[in-house]
């Protein structure tokens, strides 16, 4: 078995990879429950709150966050 240079630490035992998507899926998870809790609350309380609001905080938020996370994955190494 042939190992590359990264594969190996200073103290001989072999690293694991980490998963680079594993930031990306637990912050697409998240942002999926906080939509659904935020917009279920919204509904079932019958929020005053105004449109704009709502858009905001069920679409926007999410997409900004959703941008992000994607700008620190294409900038890994």
């Amino acid at each position: 078995m042939v190992l590359s240079v990264r594969e190996i630490r200073r103290d001989g035992r072999r690293s694991r990879k980490n998963n680079r998507l594993l930031p990306w899926y637990i912050g697409i998870v998240l942002v999926l429950a906080a939509v659904i809790f935020v917009g279920y609350r919204m509904w079932a309380g019958n929020c005053p709150a105004p449109t704009i609001i709502e858009i905001g905080v069920l679409t926007v938020i999410p997409i900004i966050y959703l941008v992000l996370m994607y700008l620190t994955l294409v900038s890994q190494k």
